[in-house]
């Protein structure tokens, strides 16, 4: 067994920082406004149902763009989108790098935009798409053309298999009705990608099938935001009201989408984690390093067992969490993600309960200027307090674990 971290992924780490110390932090320092304790309001557009703010948005393309000239921003796409194929492990651990590095611009949170982008969809369109969808994958990637992601209903979320939206033949078109609910992005995207149920029975993963559905098609209409604990807020309700699209619409296979889903779902978990385990990392080290700092009744705050036990049980965690993340991700290199489903399983719940864990101790480490926003762990459990909801809850999660710890899913525990 080797646990080091292989050379060309310490040396992308270091031309990482280089790039964050020369090109990202003066743009950042230029718009600090977006960073301080001013962030949530500004980043806001509050007149525009809270939408990301114009202003917001052109500063995260502007990193983007910059990250994408010095050669970073596709750094874990596959070749075929322009990037260089680094595997799960080099990007789980850049993201836990980055993540640690705190609040900033090089890898923000609330937009889940980074220097090394997290284009989840991209492979699958990369992977199935034709040639006139493969529009859609320099259209993510800058922002020109962007395509949504419309999974989850007003009725169902964990239980895809049960969506309620239908799409009908029509001759060589398809008729969809339906809801969205959470269709993240798809204020600013050119299209939508739909799941919708074409055949099959309920529950079963068979009979659901992707649809590329244009923006602006008759019938497609964005209702309203959902207003979050974190703002602004990118999660529409979308109403699909005798949508009519042509075969060319479906991604990969008629019946086929739910593949699409998880492909979408596998990419995030285990990015989620290693996100989580970074971030949480970034929080204990801050404490500590106030604990330090901070005097009480003629004492460092560092003195108290009261601070110091809690600390050492949540770096304890961080650090086996970590390197099991990473084992995790090595493994997801080596073998089909799906095999080892329950170990993404298990990085993904803890790890997205220990930062917020974490946050929630630096909060109380700092006393009243944690929870002020002059300090970003406010911001940072705001974040992370989603993912224990989003791309399968905690309950999701566990139960995949249950289900091949117990053999119900046709597989033994890894």
């Amino acid at each position: 067994m080797d646990f080091n971290i292989p050379k060309e992924i310490t040396d992308k780490l270091a031309e990482l920082d280089d790039f964050i110390e020369r090109e990202i932090k003066p743009l950042e320092k230029e718009n600090i406004q977006f960073f301080d304790h001013r962030r949530e309001w500004k980043r806001t557009d509050w007149e525009n149902d809270g939408s990301p703010s114009k202003e917001w948005r052109a500063v995260i393309e502007e990193m983007e763009r910059r990250a994408d000239k010095a050669g970073h921003l596709r750094l874990c796409l596959p070749k075929g989108c322009g990037g260089q194929a680094a595997g799960n492990l080099m990007s789980a651990v850049v993201r836990e790098h980055l993540a640690g590095k705190g609040l900033g611009l090089h890898n923000d949170l609330q937009d889940e935009s980074s220097i090394v982008g997290n284009f989840t969809i991209l492979p699958a369109i990369d992977k199935y798409g034709t040639p006139e969808q493969r529009q859609y994958i320099e259209g993510n990637i800058t922002a020109k053309n962007h395509l949504s992601f419309a999974l989850t209903e007003p009725n169902h979320g964990s239980d895809a298999t049960w969506l309620e939206t239908r799409a009908v033949r029509d001759g060589d078109h398809w008729i969809i009705n339906g809801m969205k609910r959470w269709n993240s992005q798809v204020g600013r995207s050119k299209a939508n990608l739909v799941f919708a149920r074409t055949s099959g029975k309920d529950g079963s993963a068979k009979g659901i099938t992707a649809f590329i559905v244009p923006t602006d098609a008759p019938g497609h209409n964005i209702l309203y935001n959902h207003w979050t604990f974190n703002m602004p807020t990118d999660h529409a309700e979308v109403e699909l009201k005798d949508v009519r699209v042509p075969d060319s619409a479906i991604l990969h296979k008629e019946g086929e989408g739910l593949m699409i889903a998880q492909m979408f779902v596998h990419e995030n978990r285990i990015r989620q984690a290693a996100a989580s385990v970074g971030a949480a990392r970034y929080c204990i080290e801050e404490s500590v390093k106030y604990a330090k700092e901070r005097i009480i009744f003629g004492e460092p705050l560092a003195s108290r067992q009261a601070i110091q036990f809690p600390l050492a049980e949540l770096h304890t965690d961080c650090e086996i969490l970590r390197n099991f993340i990473f084992r995790t991700a090595w493994m997801m290199d080596h073998v089909d993600p799906v095999q080892i489903s329950d170990l993404v399983s298990m990085c993904n719940f803890k790890a997205n309960n220990l930062v917020c864990k974490a946050a929630d101790m630096a909060i109380q480490t700092h006393g009243g200027v944690g929870y002020s926003r002059h300090k970003p762990f406010e911001h940072i459990y705001r974040h992370h307090r989603r993912y224990r909801i989003t791309e399968g809850s905690d309950e999701v999660q566990k139960r995949r674990v249950a289900q091949y710890l117990f053999g119900y899913s046709g597989k033994k525990a890894t």
